[in-house]
């Protein structure tokens, strides 16, 4: 009754901002077969009847007046819009927003207080929207995938969200056990969600974007609602640190394996902080033109078959296998600004690690840059809830 109550108020709300388009409690918006007099059994429908270009974001509603609902059905080529009857059977009220350029039909039956019998019949059409006035969201993780502990909930739109606070009302994180997460706007086009700490261990993660519909400003709406559940697996935190040349493999606290690595030599400083896997590769080309050094130049390379290869920035941090590097490995640092290790110790990594595992870097002085892969862990607590919305 609460969610029911709160979705009726927030449809009243919109009732001045859609009358121009002929949604609202008007009394041409239905035909019923009470009389005209005040006190009979009504029907209203909150669009009115045979209105065009209704806005997507309307949320379509029943009342009636002195009489209860027995049923009510919407439909349209596509199949029928479902809805929630109140506990009084006097309102019903979508369970969803409206679809572009359709046209819904609204059935309605009540009974009046002396058992006479109302109908309601009536037909509106929602304004047509172009690909360029919709926006559609992808997610990460994906539906049923078992992630690293630092993992974000990494949410991308095609198109540009301006009205932020509306689209984040409808972007809901629900986790079992119970951890406390916000938001985080990285930019117009993308949001992040992650919790205060790393995600416990065995976390299961529901993620709920009912955006289909929303308002994102500048005349674009959202489009699709999407529901992804995860897991979230062991906790591995690996350590590496750039003076020492190791790197430190825990799991669940446990430090499994130290292994000797070199990183990226001067003029090509690995960063320092907090970053996440964010793909992997068994087999992987590296080019030395895809991260600004030129091909003929003293610096350049071209390696067909890097094994065991595990991004970290977007701008080309890997850790993988690096056969070519072993007498340096452990002590000095001779790489381009990735992590490289022996091809065992690589393969061996390679098979435990899970997409959202953490690597924690420390030993050189060239942070990590907010946006550079999945940086959430390098803002702390306050200054990322800063980046919501809502905040």
């Amino acid at each position: 009754m609460a969610v029911f109550a709160v979705l009726l108020s927030g449809c009243s709300a919109a009732e001045d901002a859609m009358s121009a388009a002929g949604v609202g409690d008007d009394e041409d918006a239905t035909e019923t077969t009470a009389s005209p007099e005040a006190d009979q059994p009504k029907l209203k429908v909150s669009v009115k009847k045979g209105a065009t270009d209704v806005p997507v974001d309307s949320i379509l509603s029943v009342t009636a007046k002195h009489a209860t609902l027995r049923k009510v059905t919407v439909s349209q080529a596509d199949g029928e819009l479902p809805g929630t009857l109140s506990a009084d059977s006097r309102h019903w009220i979508a369970d969803d927003r409206l679809e572009p350029g359709v046209t819904y039909t609204v059935k309605s039956l009540g009974e009046g207080a002396d058992g006479e019998t109302v109908r309601s019949t009536s037909s509106f059409t929602t304004e047509a929207l172009t690909l360029d006035q919709q926006t559609y969201p992808s997610v990460a993780p994906l539906d049923g995938e078992t992630v690293g502990v630092g993992m974000p909930v990494v949410v991308t739109f095609d198109l540009p969200v301006t009205d932020k606070p509306a689209f984040e009302r409808n972007m809901h994180v629900t986790t079992t056990p119970e951890q406390p997460g916000t938001w985080h706007w990285v930019s117009d086009t993308e949001a992040h969600y992650r919790p205060k700490n790393y995600w416990e261990s065995g976390t299961e993660v529901s993620v709920d974007l009912d955006i289909n519909g929303v308002d994102a400003g500048a005349g674009i709406y959202g489009q699709e609602d999407r529901a992804v559940d995860f897991s979230v697996g062991d906790a591995h935190i690996y350590k590496v640190n750039a003076q020492t040349h190791q790197m430190k493999v825990y799991s669940n606290g446990s430090l499994l394996r130290t292994i000797p690595i070199t990183t990226g030599k001067e003029g090509f400083t690995t960063r320092s902080g907090v970053k996440v896997i964010i793909e992997k590769f068994d087999v992987k080309r590296m080019n030395s033109e895809t991260v600004g050094i030129p091909a003929g130049s003293a610096e350049a390379y071209d390696i067909d078959d890097v094994q065991w290869a595990m991004r970290l920035t977007y701008s080309g941090e890997f850790i993988h296998a690096a056969p070519w590097s072993v007498g340096s490995q452990g002590n000095a640092n001779v790489s381009h600004g990735c992590t490289g290790m022996s091809t065992d110790n690589a393969a061996w990594l390679y098979a435990m690690t899970l997409r959202g595992d953490v690597v924690e870097y420390t030993g050189t002085d060239r942070p990590m840059e907010p946006g550079n892969g999945y940086a959430d862990w390098n803002f702390d607590w306050a200054d990322y809830k800063d980046g919501s919305a809502l905040s």
